[in-house]
């Protein structure tokens, strides 16, 4: 070193602050995402039945048929009339290879309609017949 002239100081550890807030908005965005996907229910909201043998589901590739209290029925999340559910579950027959219904019915529905259903169900030949319900806690 000449005379006169300062030693640089050693440069300070810094934290860089925009590559941890990059890192952070992702997890957030991949955590609301992921959460978003665990309940595909395809019918409209209703209270569920509880039962205490009530197991996972797969809903994917089933058609959801929602059956409330005012006794409307709704092909996944649209409001059908009668015709329109038959005409609808036939068409599904002819164009799916494994045709699946998931019953997602209130659990104040009429059961007379509730059997109507699944009866115009087997009519149109599918057997795949699930019914949505919620895990009643134990002891209750």
């Amino acid at each position: 070193m000449l005379p006169g002239q300062f030693a640089a100081a050693p440069k300070r550890a810094r934290i860089e602050i925009i590559p941890l807030i990059d890192v952070i908005f992702f997890l957030l965005a991949t955590f609301v995402l992921f959460t978003l996907s665990l309940d595909k229910s395809g019918g409209l909201t209703v209270a569920l039945p509880a039962t205490e043998t009530s197991q996972a589901r797969v809903s994917e590739g089933a058609v959801t048929l929602t059956l409330s209290v005012d006794g409307t029925i709704a092909w996944d999340k649209q409001r059908v009339t009668l015709d329109d559910f038959i005409a609808r579950l036939q068409a599904y027959k002819q164009t799916t290879p494994e045709p699946r219904i998931l019953i997602n019915g209130d659990e104040k529905a009429s059961f007379s309609q509730a059997r109507y259903v699944i009866d115009e169900v087997r009519k149109a030949g599918i057997s795949r017949i699930l019914i949505e319900t919620r895990i009643r806690p134990a002891g209750s």
